[in-house]
């Protein structure tokens, strides 16, 4: 199933134009006012193009250097202080630990005592409330702004988070080492998880990446977009490695543990 959408982002990318601002930093005008044209109309396709000629510093082609400190610039390490925001944006967005949702789902539900089945449809609802919620983001992200939007999801996570900390706190063991719910505690997990997914996906899942876009001089974008986004990946798997060996060793009892740590 993963290799259908794969096959067709594949096709689709031959008809993906490349970034005028790409072909712009390599001298290919012409080039990129074709895209421009394509995408904005020949009106708006000039003066976009001369704003992006512009916005160039004229010293240098970009590089990967280009994110370190300037001589005499404001900077910690060597690296620039810009990029040191957007590299704590993308870091975070992963350590609010959404891809624990994301990637163990119905593996966390069933260590909370949920059946397979339950598990995996309260997984299947989870990804539905994600899309929908990337819509509200796209809807109100310009009338009420990045930064109020990245508090309200910050603190609609904290609170959903803390319920079901709750929540799994009231669990208690079956004779077989088991974690069980009660009906009650089990309904205020599933809803609070959903909701911090919600809250998530309305602030720092895709404002994160709007931010890095928009905050970073052209001079340096590709070079920091590149270096943020290592950032966010390799946070994203030390959250994804993190919590098998947390599931793994909770103490269940030995006849179980092998059994209860296979997914």
């Amino acid at each position: 199933m993963q290799a259908v959408p794969a096959t067709v982002f594949l096709v689709t990318l031959f008809f993906i134009p490349e970034s005028p601002r790409y072909l712009v930093s390599k001298g290919r005008h012409e080039e990129a006012n074709t895209v421009l044209v394509s995408l904005l109309g020949p009106a708006e396709a000039s003066t976009k193009l001369a704003e992006i000629k512009a916005s160039f510093s004229a010293d240098h082609r970009p590089r990967l250097s280009d994110v370190l400190t300037p001589a005499g610039g404001r900077g910690f390490l060597g690296i620039r202080a810009i990029v040191w925001a957007g590299l704590l944006l993308a870091v975070f967005q992963q350590l609010v630990g959404i891809n624990v949702i994301f990637y163990y789902g119905s593996t966390l539900w069933q260590l909370a005592g949920f059946t397979e089945a339950d598990s995996l449809l309260i997984n299947i609802g989870s990804g539905a409330v994600s899309i929908a919620a990337c819509f509200v983001t796209i809807a109100v992200i310009d009338k009420i702004g990045r930064k109020p939007l990245l508090l309200i999801g910050s603190a609609g996570m904290a609170v959903t988070l803390f319920a079901m900390v709750y929540a799994f706190s009231q669990g208690t063991l079956d004779p077989a080492g088991k974690l069980v719910l009660s009906q009650q505690m089990g309904v205020v997990a599933v809803i609070a998880a959903n909701l911090y997914v919600v809250f998530f996906n309305v602030s720092w899942g895709p404002v994160m990446w709007v931010m890095l876009g928009e905050m970073f001089p052209n001079q340096i974008r590709g070079s920091a977009l590149a270096v943020c986004g290592f950032a966010q990946w390799f946070a994203n798997y030390l959250i994804a490695q993190s919590f098998p060996v947390m599931a793994s060793t909770r103490p269940w009892p030995p006849a179980t543990r092998s059994m209860r740590s296979a997914p």
